[in-house]
């Protein structure tokens, strides 16, 4: 497996994998869709990861780079938007991103990389586990804006 930070033209394969991620999600116009794909492909410290078998983009997640203030001035990371396709579940891919991603914060001199995660199953808690994540070391908190109708 390939895995590299997606290029512009392949916005549509992640938008395709996406489905994979969120089932129904909420709809978005093409315009804003465009204008958030450009600020995330000109921000040097968002990554768009993407593992492809042949041509075929597989699994992605984002790694988004984080300065700071605090531990020496050291960023941290945050690893979101964690996909693999449904027919290549299984098979390692998405592990292999993940250590792709946690080096890369590495040698950005990240001291810490931090995932959150929707699904509760223990499959997988194990899978991010396995990958080298902790779930017992932090608690989350999340807070959400209301939705007005």
């Amino acid at each position: 497996m390939d895995i590299r930070q997606l290029h512009a033209h392949e916005r549509e394969q992640l938008l395709a994998l996406y489905i994979d991620l969120h089932g129904q999600d909420e709809p978005l116009e093409n315009d804003v869709i465009e204008r958030v794909w450009q600020k995330i492909l000109h921000n040097p410290d968002y990554l768009c990861m993407g593992g492809f078998v042949g041509s075929e983009l597989v699994t992605s997640c984002c790694l988004i780079i984080i300065d700071n203030l605090t531990r020496g001035g050291r960023p941290y990371a945050l690893i979101e938007n964690v996909v693999t396709h449904h027919a290549h579940r299984r098979q390692g891919h998405g592990h292999q991103l993940l250590q792709h991603c946690l080096t890369t914060a590495w040698e950005r001199g990240c001291y810490k990389v931090m995932l959150m995660s929707g699904r509760l199953d223990e499959n997988t808690m194990r899978f991010y586990e396995r990958a080298g994540f902790d779930r017992k070391s932090k608690q989350a908190f999340i807070a959400r804006q209301e939705k007005s109708h």
